[in-house]
């Protein structure tokens, strides 16, 4: 479970801890992610750490390895890694703008391409990514490089949907909406937030916890008939768009 020293990733890791999955917390925040161990085990649940920058192959696959031998097993692929940051095309550096898509598109990538072998070998598994109500059906102002890299994630989702069904995979993305989190709040003023919040039909931002129930969902027999979906959890912001 890669990001989950904080936000709507730490949120999944506590509920499928409580749920009773043996979780590895995966994030380049070395504090945030043992807190979030902690936590879990706090609660009862079973869960390890490892540092790892989606962006690079070798930490990926060396924490693929370290989940498999300490878990015996590999079923759920939760892509909760990403960075926010705004700015147009003439606004973004070249720099910012390839470490946008190594963290949210390449790191995706790269996580799918180490679990899928495994998930294919025992004919079942279930990847959830992130992408974005911003990227998966609008973009917005002054966001080129997010709104490109979450449109990537997209379609990365479908694509692996379709390339991976018969052998038993199912490859699904969580669509966000503005949800209250250390990253939004990186991004936006406490004052443009309430202000955003109050564009939105249900009044205010969602809550790292709502979505974590609807990744649980995703990743449940409940769900064993659905890949390739984009699940909208947005206070219905994309509905009046």
């Amino acid at each position: 479970m890669t990001g989950a020293a904080s936000g709507i990733a730490r949120a999944v890791a506590n509920l499928f801890a409580t749920e009773g999955a043996s979780v590895m917390v995966a994030d380049n925040s070395v504090s945030g992610g043992l807190e979030t161990v902690e936590r879990i085990r706090a609660s009862g649940g079973k869960a390890s750490f490892a540092e790892l920058d989606v962006s690079q192959t070798a930490e990926v696959n060396r924490v693929v390895q370290a989940t498999l031998d300490q878990f015996g097993g590999l079923h759920i692929l939760f892509n909760g890694a990403g960075i926010l940051a705004y700015g147009t095309v003439l606004e973004t550096a070249e720099d910012a703008w390839q470490r946008m898509l190594a963290v949210n598109l390449t790191g995706t990538y790269l996580c799918c391409r180490a679990v899928l072998p495994h998930m294919i070998q025992q004919g079942r598994g279930a990847i959830i990514n992130v992408a974005s109500t911003t990227g998966s059906h609008d973009a917005c102002a002054r966001a080129a490089a997010y709104v490109t890299s979450k449109g990537g994630v997209t379609l990365l989702t479908r694509a692996m949907a379709i390339d991976h069904a018969k052998q038993g995979v199912r490859v699904n993305a969580l669509c966000p909406g503005p949800t209250d989190t250390p990253m939004l709040h990186k991004a936006k003023t406490p004052e443009e937030l309430a202000a955003f919040a109050k564009t939105l039909p249900m009044n205010r931002l969602g809550k790292p916890e709502e979505l974590a129930r609807a990744a649980l969902f995703l990743a449940s027999e409940d769900a064993s008939f659905v890949t390739g979906a984009l699940l909208h959890v947005d206070g219905g912001q994309t509905a009046e768009i």
